[in-house]
């Protein structure tokens, strides 16, 4: 099971650019609106992509999708650790929650 991160601790990391923040809805999704700095990465994409997006395997990692009845975020976490990424944790409430806390987000 994945480790969890709070809105809080997440928000506190990327302003600390401690994180690499892992979007794992991609495509349209990612495009029109994701957390700062996030990279897109779905469950599909993972073996094909990680080695190459997230070089680092024990640089800090959070997945998010968009709420908690998203699998997306935690297949992707899930992956990432087996595939030997070792800090891996995961924003469960992710964006939907992020933008209702007035959050700032991206767009493409």
């Amino acid at each position: 099971m994945t480790m969890l991160i709070s809105r809080d601790e997440l928000k506190h990391a990327i302003d600390a650019g401690t994180v690499t923040v892992v979007d794992a809805l991609g495509g349209a999704y990612h495009a029109k609106q994701h957390l700062p700095g996030a990279v897109a990465l779905t469950p599909s994409d993972v073996d094909a992509l990680a080695s190459t997006v997230l070089p680092d395997r024990d640089a800090a990692i959070v997945t998010y999708c968009s709420n908690p009845a998203c699998p997306n975020s935690g297949q992707v976490a899930d992956r990432l650790t087996a595939l030997g990424y070792s800090n891996v944790r995961k924003y469960r409430e992710g964006i939907e929650d992020w933008t209702l806390a007035g959050l700032p987000v991206e767009s493409a």
